[in-house]
């Protein structure tokens, strides 16, 4: 069975996002060459991204549009196969995307299959979907040096009590840190 992973990148203060949609300047703070390289690494370790659908439009406006000096990871994010999880996106024609209207049913399957890891990037939302339904077996997180004071929060209120065990600590030369935690059965 393959792993279904959360990839965020947050403030101390704990928000993925700032008071506006796509409001990410606080990533420049821990984006260097190690991230960028921890990056390429996950890719390489997935065979399937998944979205939400806000998202999803974001990512696919980026990477369908990406220059040259995105390399390795445009590549990547441009190839891979993509569930859009959306009750009322009709479309998704970002290449190798396909949309699922209910994601933890789908989700729960889509664990059956491939070999690959299953990554949600972003998609706040959604995660916090997932994480009720306990589908989740990691979380990665790379905590930027940054309190922002307001935003969207990636953890909300309601998600139920579950320890984690430690998997991995990195520092990074930005000032950031990679943390990794595994769920506990």
């Amino acid at each position: 069975m393959r792993k279904l992973i959360m990839w965020n990148v947050i403030t101390i203060d704990g928000y993925f996002e700032g008071e506006k949609s796509w409001d990410l300047g606080f990533h420049g703070q821990v984006y260097g060459k190690e991230l960028e390289e921890f990056s390429l690494v996950q890719l390489n370790g997935a065979d399937c991204l998944v979205f939400g659908a806000t998202t999803y439009k974001g990512m696919a406006d980026y990477w369908t549009n990406a220059n040259e000096d995105e390399g390795e990871v445009a590549k990547y994010m441009n190839k891979i196969q993509k569930l859009v999880c959306s009750r009322t996106l009709q479309t998704a024609n970002w290449n190798n995307s396909v949309i699922v209207k209910d994601a933890v049913s789908e989700i729960q399957k889509k664990k059956q299959e491939g070999n690959g890891d299953m990554f949600v990037f972003g998609s706040g939302n959604l995660s916090e979907s997932l994480l009720k339904a306990k589908l989740f077996d990691e979380i990665r997180l790379c905590v930027a040096p940054v309190f922002l004071g307001k935003g969207k929060l990636l953890f909300q209120t309601g998600i139920p009590e579950k320890n984690l065990n430690l998997i991995e600590t990195r520092a990074l030369t930005t000032g950031g840190v990679i943390l990794r935690y595994g769920f506990q059965n």
